[in-house]
């Protein structure tokens, strides 16, 4: 058995087009010791359009770009990477593999060739096992950083020998293997065949999922709770209290903190205040902390912020009468 480590770079990715330039590979066997490394560069056949993660301008490869221009365009390094990535005693691994899956995917399509089929695996996704953590997509510079990996990003050989190291350094932690890891936590690989993807998936991750969809319908079933009692009470408020012209807005985990955002509720209705669930619309805005796009909203809007610990104070020393 060997590994095949690989990561694609392109000119340009869109919804349906990504134009490679780059397929950068390292070969392995199961002790990590290097039998291959290669740096496939190919004419994208297209202009360079390279953004951020956010979509900005400025993402750079150490590459000179007009020397792209000398390599073969992307069917003729076909059936090489082909045979690469679907050799039988092989265990093909990535950082974040499905993207270069679908690179790879979209590229056949473009030009009318084979479908890749072969199964992957990603080191982002053995990492979100290793540490029972689901809810991020750990990049590949950060787990190099905490394994103590060196590399230069975005050149797609090194980025397949630092996605190496970086699970080289995974297996050490845990004392084991790739196949070992892939065992130990049942993850079952992705799969690309007939130009349908399929991708990593694992017991921990359905876990999770279950429970980030249990954890939805409570919030949601908390949300109606509230907000059917506001609009029962709103109209009972006490008028001309000391809360008279005061509209507030509780930050979503407050609202959803029932029955405490119930009888915080109560007590501006008590003083003749109103609730709204515009953060935009509201002069006083109540949460836990600083931050979020409904605290930004509702600054925006002209809003005093109060922190949920100052308002129960306030409460307790004046009786229920927030100041």
């Amino acid at each position: 058995m060997k590994y095949v480590f690989f990561d694609i770079e392109c000119a340009c990715v869109f919804k349906y087009v990504a134009k490679i330039c780059a397929f950068g590979y390292v070969v392995t066997d199961e002790d990590f010791h290097v039998l291959a490394r290669e740096d496939i560069l190919m004419n994208p056949k297209g202009k360079f359009h390279l953004t951020g993660r956010k979509g900005g301008d400025g993402l750079v490869l150490p590459y000179e770009y007009e020397d792209f221009k000398k390599y073969p365009f992307f069917p003729a390094e076909h059936k090489r990477i082909k045979a690469l990535l679907e050799d039988p005693e092989a265990i093909v691994l990535g950082h974040a593999t499905l993207n270069d899956v679908n690179y790879l995917n979209l590229e056949t399509k473009r030009y009318k060739l084979p479908s890749f089929r072969f199964t992957f695996h990603d080191t982002q996704f053995l990492w979100m096992n290793t540490e029972n953590d689901y809810s991020r997509q750990v990049g590949l510079g950060a787990m190099a950083e905490d394994l103590g990996v060196e590399f230069t990003p975005h050149r797609a050989v090194d980025d397949a020998y630092a996605t190496m190291r970086v699970c080289e350094a995974l297996c050490r932690r845990e004392g084991i293997g790739v196949q070992g890891l892939i065992d130990r936590y049942r993850i079952r690989g992705g799969r690309i065949e007939g130009y349908r993807i399929t991708n990593c998936t694992s017991p921990g991750l359905k876990e999770y999922f279950r429970e980030k969809e249990e954890l939805r319908v409570q919030t949601a079933k908390a949300h109606d709770e509230f907000y059917r009692y506001v609009n029962k009470n709103m109209h009972k408020r006490k008028k001309g209290g000391a809360l008279e012209g005061k509209v507030f807005c509780f930050s979503k985990d407050v609202e959803t903190d029932v029955p405490m955002s119930v009888k915080l509720v109560a007590c501006i209705f008590n003083s003749g205040g109103r609730y709204t669930s515009h953060p935009g619309e509201c002069n006083v805005y109540i949460a836990r902390g600083e931050g979020g796009t409904r605290f930004e909203s509702a600054l925006a809007g002209g809003a005093a912020y109060i922190s949920l610990d100052s308002l129960k104070e306030a409460l307790d020393q004046n009786r229920g009468t927030p100041v």
